[in-house]
């Protein structure tokens, strides 16, 4: 089978989901097809993504979910995402402007200053930061995906569903070549330090002109009249085919360029309780961490009210977190539950597995794939659990999975039991719940 075998049908003239009017092609490649649509709830113009490949309906379901959470300046929205005969379909704002490889197809000599790209992928930085705090990797950065609009720089059309069939090359990450990090290409770990690489390229491609050659570059300064040795040193810094040798972050790369960033401007996908019983900050900081870790799209820290015996979620990540938190569980109910009781780890498949707290799902409107839970343990009492839900790549979570995720529950006990506040004011009934699940 090709790539070719499994492109969707074009949904041009159809509206979808009962509500976008697809009216215009925007841009296709292998990740899939972007459409001009028109919201008729609304009565606003939207960017409609079309999923390529089928079989990677999980995947863009589980992606689309957490990149619907996202809110910074500089980052499209993600509005909607559905299904329907024509495939699958995730609908994000349209950004008004051009896009940087149009800018470059304008008339002019080849390139633009120097000054002026490098405030451009500054811009970008400020993007690729919000979204790679939030354990997001874009994995197609490329100037046909940043918009300038009228305030700037909007990074937009994420590569979601990044694998495409086995006979094309292997089992190849899909990018743009020439923008797309040398480890993606092969099929290799994509991390932030992919997102540099392709930041780097669109960089060189806005100074020269043309975009880089793997293996094959000139020097900058011979190419582009201005170039400082410093920037030189930059640009192939992030441009280093072994990403372990590559400038490791997009912050990194900003101070490099001379651009140091702010503090991002985007809202965080963790929640938290009004008055958790742990310190706010570093609890967030596990859940973060270990939906990154675990490549999750959500995570979240229950722990036991000492006083009604229930389960109380008090920190969430990702998809769901805002519904999530606050919501209370019977003694022994649901999948956490029943690993408190038990004490031990465990992994499921929560669309077939019965232990699976299915009215949380109706009440969230989140209902994951898999789910690995573990208990979170001071000595040998479970005061809480750890659940980790949903693997972006749309696999499933395994008893493999479990020690590791035991280990991790283990390092964020002994973290939040260093913090002299931690845990002390378990037992009382302060947690106000935002749902209950009965």
């Amino acid at each position: 089978m090709t790539v070719n075998d499994v492109v969707a049908e074009s949904p041009l003239g159809v509206t979808l989901n009962d509500r976008y009017e697809v009216t215009a092609p925007i841009s296709s490649g292998a990740m899939g097809a972007v459409y001009r649509a028109a919201d008729t709830e609304t009565g606003t113009d939207v960017a409609v993504k079309q999923l390529v490949d089928s079989r990677h309906a999980a995947r863009f379901e589980i992606e689309a979910r957490l990149l619907a959470q996202m809110r910074h300046p500089r980052v499209v929205r993600v509005r909607d995402y559905f299904q329907a005969e024509t495939g699958q379909y995730l609908v994000m704002d349209l950004v008004v402007g051009e896009d940087l490889g149009d800018l470059l197809n304008a008339p002019m000599p080849p390139g633009l200053p120097v000054e002026q790209s490098i405030e451009l992928v500054r811009q970008g930085c400020e993007a690729l930061q919000y979204v790679h705090e939030q354990q997001i990797v874009h994995r197609d950065v490329k100037p046909q995906n940043l918009i300038l609009g009228e305030d700037g720089i909007v990074l937009v059309d994420f590569g979601i569903a990044t694998e495409i069939d086995e006979d094309y090359h292997g089992t190849v990450g899909i990018g743009t070549p020439k923008f797309m990090a040398p480890e993606v290409f092969a099929g290799g770990v994509v991390s932030p330090r992919s997102d540099v690489f392709g930041l780097a390229a669109t960089l060189w491609t806005l100074m020269v002109g043309k975009p880089p050659v793997y293996g094959e570059m000139r020097k900058l300064s011979d190419l582009v009249p201005g170039v400082s040795p410093e920037l030189q040193d930059t640009v192939e810094a992030g441009l280093q085919m072994i990403p372990e040798r590559r400038v490791a972050s997009v912050s990194a790369f900003a101070k490099a360029l001379g651009e140091p960033l702010r503090r991002s401007e985007g809202e965080s996908l963790a929640r938290s309780v009004e008055r958790p019983d742990g310190p706010r900050a570093l609890m967030e900081g596990i859940v973060r961490t270990a939906a990154g870790v675990f490549e999750a799209a959500a995570s979240s820290i229950s722990l036991t009210d000492r006083t009604t015996g229930e389960l109380v979620y008090q920190c969430a990540w990702g998809a769901g977190a805002r519904e999530i938190v606050g919501v209370r569980l019977p003694p022994g109910h649901g999948f956490a539950g029943n690993v408190i009781e038990s004490g031990r780890g465990e992994a499921c498949d929560c669309r077939d597995d019965s232990r699976f707290a299915s009215q949380i799902a109706a009440g969230t409107g989140y209902v994951p794939y898999t789910m690995l839970v573990v208990p979170l343990k001071r000595g040998d009492e479970a005061i809480g659990a750890l659940s980790i839900l949903d693997r972006r790549d749309g696999g499933y979570y395994g008893a493999e999975d479990v020690g590791r995720a035991e280990l991790f529950a283990e390092l964020a006990v002994t973290a939040l039991d260093a913090d002299p506040g931690a845990f002390t004011s378990l037992g009382e009934t302060r947690i106000v719940p935002s749902l209950r699940a009965g």
